[in-house]
């Protein structure tokens, strides 16, 4: 979009819904464009590049609201965007809690934050570092094939301006590049990955170093055991650890508080996890995949304590959850172009430990390593967590060997209660933590 064009086709789009009959309105504006390759066992195997936009159009006749979107900015189809919004809302069931932010509430200048590389990477770019990738995890001994090595960039330019008079809008960029390799034959075979993403091109890791680490990983799959159902302490691997937060992040979102079906819904000031325990949500973070400096309803973003020393300090809530809970909203609404916005979490991560992760493993002595979790049977409401796993079985503080098809259970309570943190965060996914100990864990694997 032009410096102002996105802004200004909001804003024609807006003062055109209060002419049909809107109270008020609000509107967002996104166009991304992206570039990806992908090889295999040394040749290209394909080039993709997308280019598009999207609005979304919401409006309000009192407590009716009804959302629109479409791709199509000509002068009659925002018209008839507009028309389709506003007879909507005439018939749409009153919601007591919709509503846009009062004046007072919008955010004022955005606060400046590295989220946009202007670097913009060729085909030819993107296959050499897939081909790194691929090349070095095919040199790794015992390889014996490849799903490829991927590259990708991309960038994302948001618009947002509502009736109340806020207007705003910033760019995020993205680069990734990634390997998977196979080993083994039949039966036996195996596979793992690695990737790294960054919001910046000079962030990202080595693409050989991608790759090697992939074939590595795959290598050491091979031959898995299956270990005895028992109790034992559970290391999660950084790759599985962020699972746990994000679990956490739907048991406090306002959306599930609001409804009474979160096993937090009643743990607000209480103590969740253990007292050295810091979760933190920052918006304003420098190169963070999910910062913003305003949320998807114009309120202004700021870092916040999610848990501070062990104690659940904050809900994720948006305009509309505030209003049923009685609080005031803490700028985590999002929205994408068919819908109203709705709360989440941004650049949501566990403060580290003290410990290493090596020294965390030798602290198990007999236990299980979680590199893999696969299906899911975990209850927000119950705060029951049973999920299949795979990794390595540890013996004597050591990684001896792998296991697959088991089983790993127990109730988020307490999970979040004997939770180790160590010090190895790094920031690759959006929600992130270090590696995890976690005692107390049912393994259910072969029968002993």
């Amino acid at each position: 979009m032009s410096e102002n064009g996105g802004l200004d086709l909001l804003d024609s789009l807006i003062a055109k819904a209060r002419k049909a009959g809107a109270e008020t309105a609000d509107a967002i504006y996104l166009t991304g464009r992206s570039l990806s390759v992908s090889q295999r066992l040394g040749k290209p195997e394909a080039v993709e590049r997308a280019e598009g936009n999207d609005i979304g159009l919401r409006v309000l006749i009192g407590k009716r609201q009804a959302s629109v979107s479409g791709s199509d900015t000509r002068p009659e189809a925002l018209e008839e965007l507009v028309e389709r919004a506003v007879a909507m809302a005439k018939v749409a069931p009153e919601d007591p809690f919709a509503g846009i932010a009062d004046a007072s509430q919008i955010a004022g200048a955005s606060p400046k934050i590295e989220m946009f590389d202007p670097y913009e990477p060729s085909a030819e770019d993107l296959t050499n570092l897939a081909a790194s990738a691929e090349e070095a995890g095919l040199a790794v001994k015992g390889i014996t094939n490849s799903e490829g090595g991927d590259a990708g960039w991309s960038t994302t330019e948001v618009a947002f301006a509502a009736s109340n008079g806020f207007s705003g809008q910033y760019q995020r960029s993205s680069f990734s590049v990634s390997a998977v390799m196979l080993a083994g034959e039949g039966q036996g075979m195996e596979r793992d990955y690695d990737y790294t993403a960054k919001v910046f091109f000079a962030d990202l890791e080595d693409a050989s170093e991608i790759g090697r680490r992939a074939g590595e990983r795959t290598i050491r799959r091979l031959n898995p055991k299956r270990p005895s159902s028992q109790r034992v302490p559970v290391i999660f691997d950084p790759r599985v650890s962020r699972s746990l937060l994000g679990h956490l992040s739907s048991a406090i979102n306002g959306v599930s508080i609001a409804r009474g079906t979160s096993f937090l819904k009643d743990k607000m000031g209480e103590q969740v996890f253990a007292e050295n325990i810091r979760i933190v949500d920052d918006p304003l973070r420098d190169r963070g995949f999910r910062s913003r400096p305003f949320d998807a309803e114009g309120l202004p973003t700021e870092k916040q304590m999610i848990v501070e020393d062990g104690r659940l300090s904050s809900w994720i809530l948006d305009l509309s959850t505030a209003r049923q809970l009685g609080l005031e909203s803490n700028g985590h609404a999002s929205r994408g172009v068919g819908g109203p916005p709705s709360p989440s979490a941004t650049n949501l991560y566990l403060e580290p430990g003290e410990m290493s992760p090596e020294d965390l493993i030798k602290s198990v002595g007999t236990g299980l390593y979680i590199t893999d979790m696969m299906g899911s049977s975990v209850s927000i409401v119950t705060g029951d967590y049973s999920r299949g796993a795979g990794g390595y079985w540890i013996e004597d503080g050591e990684l001896a060997y792998p296991v697959s098809e088991i089983t790993v259970a127990g109730h988020l309570t307490e999970i979040f209660k004997n939770l180790t943190p160590a010090n190895d965060l790094t920031f690759k996914y959006g929600t992130d933590a270090p590696t995890l100990r976690v005692d107390g864990l049912t393994l259910a694997g072969s029968k002993a």
